[in-house]
């Protein structure tokens, strides 16, 4: 019989009263008889529910060696699998805050870097082959190195994890791929409503240099070097700072000596110091972060938590199954079942292991629902000090913790996990069974008390995502609003050291140069004319996989509309992207479409508004500013910088200022790993209905080549169905 299937009957067991008689071998019960042909029972309630059978878990076992490393050993035979973690004290909570990120880039090339002996790749063919893996991670307070193999290849493998956990290489190359790539998750952190409410909500719960809060940027992460992962693992990496527990097929006798063999000789290290987080609660208040491109609100309310060895952490988790843990929960019954207001609603009181958890109450809501569903929220909070849990919601939550509790701990392996955690986090070794008597004992008394005691819906704070002018009410319908800045802040000195300079009025003499690259391009009528274009190029992106070759047409309609069609051999079809002012769309077909993200779509507007005949056309408008500033050597001659603004959009040209060509455009903008100062070099003009036109586009980011563009047809002023840039439909 599978595990899956047992699970299965267990479950039927704990939650069906008629199951769970029958599976009690302690209970005596007389089998209805069926030949009366009429139920034993009036109604289901009537049914007899036993307890609960003891639980009493096979407990690892705890060798402490000299050196003051923890080993759990937990037999399980029922597999031929051998599984072991280190877990190791310290983690991002512990790094610089001018380094926010560093532990989670040492996670990752720890691994990918390889050892002295073995390059990160090298691993990976040895461990595939085998079927086994060894990876690591870290967390707030910890990191880890874990491994796991079929009994056969435990040797081999464990020598693998041994000289990883003693001789990370942590690679440059590596570190600087993981960096590339940290990078590009920095630029996308905008791009979905969930990311942005988790991670603003917990800012407001702890305070944003607090280090359970703090949120990597682009300088703290191009701070770390790989000196600081080496000084790390040397300060942290030690025996008397490692819980170590293997699960699986042996005999504990036999792998206690093959273990101690590998870490009894293995030296003390010193300890490291231990940090202090200050906790305070928030203020409360109502917060907003404005996202224009979604028809959904995600709201949280937040306040601090406790820990678990509050001693009211059992009533805490009877409450919080009756405030808001399932279908029978308030939340889901008042704003789901009742009201219709969110498809997925809930919260509770946090309890951290070793600081204090968060107080959330987190749901989603179509944007027209969204300030009735923060009252609705706060409506609910207060009804639970108001009206106390009754006898039955007590009951139905006590059953609901205990009988999904079982299925946490269903396993010797997450057996030992739950131990590990209580060593780790100095708890007694009993607490797992603890739990169950500390939930058994809890009364609708100790529910209503902590109620009051934790439940303040005044002191919250409450934070909304989502896009306003959709709004049921103005969010200052529920009090004075904050509003929140999620600007992600460009990399250091980029901004300083290449932002165009927009000193003022634009000048003559920059009226002048702009005058020659007119003449350059065409008769200003004609240029005047031009109200979009169309283009088809070969074009060519450098990726962290290589170069891809892609066939692009692209429609843009002055000033802001865009759309590109782009194929190529990596897409199963091409891809279309729509950019509007008020928002843009991406779509493949057989895969439907979705929103393009905010900071994307602004981006494609900014490109629009940096077109050369677009600038061109408002030389002489009073809303952009043209100014010269110095000259710069380019393809051997003496190129003339000029910095356009306008509306937010800056670019610097270089123009060839005997004839008006332009040799080069700069901007700041986002590429494919995040934001980069892009150039881009203009070649091969070519005449089409009288204007030039640049066919060939070389394109660099940060100074390294990226891609280039060849076109191969264009036109002016095509002809554009407005139905071109609606959304595309979803099949």
């Amino acid at each position: 019989m599978t595990r899956r299937y047992l699970a299965f009957v267990l479950a039927l067991a704990l939650s069906t009263p008629a199951l769970a008689q029958a599976s009690a071998p302690s209970q005596t019960t007389t089998r209805p008889s069926r030949q009366t042909g009429s139920a034993p029972f009036a109604n289901w309630k009537q049914i007899p529910v036993p307890p609960l059978p003891p639980f009493h878990p096979q407990e690892p076992r705890r060798v402490q060696l000299a050196n003051g490393m923890v080993i759990f050993l937990q037999e399980d035979h029922e597999l031929p699998l051998i599984d072991g973690t280190a877990n190791i004290r310290g983690g991002s909570r512990d790094e610089p805050a001018a380094k926010t990120g560093m532990l989670d880039i040492y996670g990752d090339v720890w691994r990918t870097g390889g050892t002295t002996d073995k390059t990160g790749d090298q691993l990976d063919d040895f461990l595939e082959a085998r079927a086994a893996k060894v990876e690591t991670g870290s967390g707030a307070d910890s990191t880890s190195i874990s491994f796991s193999s079929l009994k056969q290849d435990f040797e081999p493998v464990f020598a693998v994890f041994l000289d990883l956990l003693r001789n990370p290489a942590f690679r440059q190359d590596k570190l600087d791929l993981e960096k590339t790539q940290f990078n590009s998750a920095i630029s996308r952190r905008n791009d979905d409503i969930a990311d942005i409410v988790g991670r603003e909500s917990a800012k407001l719960a702890y305070g944003p240099d607090n280090p359970y809060a703090r949120v990597a940027e682009y300088d703290t992460i191009a701070a770390v070097t790989r000196d600081d992962l080496v000084k790390w693992h040397e300060a942290h990496v030690h025996p008397n700072n490692i819980i170590f527990g293997i699960s699986g097929d042996f005999d504990s006798a036999q792998m206690e000596a093959r273990l101690r063999q590998a870490f009894d000789s293995w030296p003390k290290g010193e300890t490291p110091p231990e940090v202090k987080v200050e906790f305070q609660e928030p203020k409360p208040g109502i917060y907003f972060i404005s996202k224009e491109d979604v028809n959904q609100s995600a709201i949280r309310q937040v306040a601090l938590g406790i820990t678990r060895r509050n001693p009211d952490y059992y009533a805490i988790r009877v409450m919080n199954q009756v405030l808001g843990g399932g279908f029978f929960s308030r939340l889901v019954r008042i704003i789901r079942t009742e009201k219709g207001l969110a498809y997925d609603v809930g919260g509770g009181v946090g309890a951290g292991w070793d600081h204090p958890g968060i107080f959330e109450l987190a749901m989603g809501t179509k944007s027209a629902t969204t300030v009735e569903s923060v009252q609705a929220l706060t409506d609910v909070l207060k009804d639970l000090i108001a009206h106390p849990a009754t006898d039955d919601e007590i009951r139905h939550a006590k059953d609901a913790i205990l009988n999904a509790f079982v299925f946490n701990f269903d396993s010797k392996r997450k057996v030992l996990g739950e131990r590990m955690l209580y060593e780790f986090y100095g708890y007694p070794p009993d607490f797992l069974e603890q739990f169950r008597a500390g939930i058994e004992k809890v009364t609708t008394t100790d529910v209503d008390r902590v109620a009051h005691k934790y439940v303040h819906p005044e002191q919250f704070a409450t934070l909304v995502v989502g896009n306003a002018s959709e709004f049921d009410k103005p969010l200052t319908t529920l009090g004075a609003v904050k509003t929140i800045d999620i600007t992600i802040p460009p990399p250091g000195g980029m901004k300083a050291e290449h932002a165009e300079k927009n000193p003022g009025p634009t000048t003559p003499a920059a009226l002048s140069l702009m005058s020659k690259v007119q003449n350059f391009l065409g008769p200003e009528a004609k240029l005047q004319e031009v109200k979009g274009i169309w283009l088809k190029s070969d074009t060519t992106a450098a990726t962290p996989q290589g170069e891809m070759n892609m066939q692009v047409q692209s429609t843009m309609v002055y000033p802001d509309h865009s759309r590109s069609e782009v194929q190529a051999a990596q897409f199963p079809a091409p891809l279309t992207m729509i950019s509007t002012p008020t928002g843009g769309f991406m779509s493949m077909e057989g895969q439907g479409s979705r929103p393009m993200p905010g900071q994307q779509n602004s981006e494609r507007q900014a490109s629009i508004k940096r077109d050369i005949i677009f600038l061109v056309q408002h030389a002489a408008d009073p809303q952009f500013v043209f100014a010269l500033d110095g000259t710069e050597k380019i393809d051997n001659l003496d190129a003339q910088a000029i910095d356009i603004s306008s509306d937010g959009v800056e670019v610097r040209w270089y123009v060839d200022p005997q004839s008006g060509r332009i040799l080069r455009s700069a901007f700041n903008t986002i590429g494919q790993q995040g934001p980069v100062r892009r150039t881009v070099d203009y070649s091969d003009w070519r005449d089409v209905a009288g204007i030039k036109i640049p066919f060939k586009r070389v394109i660099s980011d940060n100074g390294q080549p990226s891609g280039s563009d060849v076109v191969q047809e264009f036109k002016l002023n095509p002809t554009v169905d407005a139905k071109a840039f609606h959304q595309p439909e979803t099949h």
